[in-house]
């Protein structure tokens, strides 16, 4: 059977790919709507962002409502800034949840319908154009037909999905990186990791996303650390940029599996970082599933150098589990007793959430029949 296998029309990378932006926007329209943060905005990598579009005679209004993982209160208001100020395309400056953030105000704005309404269909409709630029290396969104929106009024954190959803232009700079936060680097970092192990080992897979998801694996282990331990370390932030870039076309045509439709329902009710809710759950969920296809694992093993040819498959798998909870361990990611969630709260929120994680369809992907009950299973084990 034939597979599809698309990406972002036109990817920017190297270094000062800024720069490169004004020569592939001219004709998207005449006022941009820049979804970003207002710390994004302080830096020169935005500064330059509004020169290039003075200089280009491209008007822009700056929405900063994004604040923390998007939700569909602040896509509303993001909506509205648009319709007011008379824009006609957008940009998204930031992390995950600009990108994320950018992709829904489009769907809402050309729609007029509520994006909450889109959970569990298809978005078809020919949306405004969008360029990303991430300042992160770790969602992929600038390379995915993918959104994540909180529907606050049920508690769930949507996946949706679509390919007008696709960013038409994708800067991947990483001197944009260089100011990341150590925490938001693993988190990213680790989010990024999480997309190229799911989708090497998703049901979906497929031989361009295996040798994608492989090369963004490799890419990772090293990297990761050295970006976390050194922020200004331009090698290190160039491999994780490339790295989640990769990672995030391996999704976008594999799609992920367990581990995010675990997730997304702790962000949604905690209000955990969406990377530091997959780095919580990445081992034990890998773990849990590997004995389904120890093969697969021990590819992975043996790519980060952590097992030879000659290591047992199945041992190979427990190596890399074991690789996964050292990266883990290296970045400093908390438990949730660490980080402050009450266990009794969490308990008592597991039913709604395994239901909320299989609605989202993510572990039916998985090379494992997963039921509820696993999912219970492997929440309990996030307060060993």
């Amino acid at each position: 059977m034939g597979r599809e296998f698309f990406l972002p029309n036109i990817i920017l990378t190297g270094e000062n790919a800024l720069e490169e932006l004004p020569a592939h926007i001219m004709g998207f329209g005449k006022k941009a709507l820049i979804v970003t943060g207002k710390t994004v905005c302080t830096l020169d990598g935005f500064k330059k962002l509004t020169k290039q579009l003075s200089e280009c005679e491209i008007a822009y209004e700056v929405f900063t409502g994004v604040t923390g993982e998007p939700d569909d209160r602040m896509i509303m208001s993001g909506m509205e800034a648009y319709v007011a100020n008379g824009c006609d395309f957008l940009i998204a400056m930031g992390g995950g949840s600009p990108i994320d953030s950018m992709k829904a105000i489009a769907v809402w704005v050309a729609t007029g319908k509520n994006i909450c309404d889109y959970y569990g269909t298809d978005i078809t409709k020919e949306l405004p154009k969008m360029v990303a630029i991430p300042t992160t290396a770790g969602t992929g969104s600038e390379a995915t037909q993918f959104t994540v929106i909180t529907d606050t009024r049920n508690s769930v954190k949507m996946l949706l999905k679509g390919k007008t959803l696709m960013p038409d232009v994708a800067v991947i700079d990483a001197s944009l990186c260089v100011s990341s936060p150590k925490n938001i680097t693993a988190f990213t970092g680790l989010d990024a990791l999480t997309h190229a192990v799911e989708s090497y080992t998703s049901k979906r897979a497929q031989p361009l996303t295996d040798d994608i998801s492989l090369s963004a694996v490799k890419r990772i282990f090293p990297y990761l650390v050295r970006a976390y331990n050194d922020g200004k370390d331009v090698k290190a932030r160039t491999e994780m940029s490339i790295a989640a870039l990769e990672a995030g076309i391996a999704i976008n045509n594999a799609s992920v599996t367990l581990v995010h439709g675990m997730s997304r329902p702790i962000g949604a009710l905690f209000h955990i970082p969406h990377g530091l809710s997959n780095a919580m759950l990445l081992p034990d969920c890998i773990q849990f599933v590997s004995d389904t296809a120890y093969e697969k694992f021990a590819a992975l093993a043996r790519a980060i150098g952590v097992a030879t040819l000659e290591t047992k498959d199945s041992v190979a798998t427990e190596l890399f589990v074991e690789a996964l909870r050292d990266i883990c361990r290296q970045c400093n990611i908390p438990t949730l007793r660490e980080y402050g969630v009450d266990q009794k709260d969490f308990y008592d929120s597991m039913s709604k959430m395994a239901d909320d994680a299989l609605q989202s369809g993510s572990p039916a992907n998985t090379i494992k029949e997963i039921s509820k009950e696993d999912i219970l299973e492997i929440y309990q084990k996030l307060w060993r």
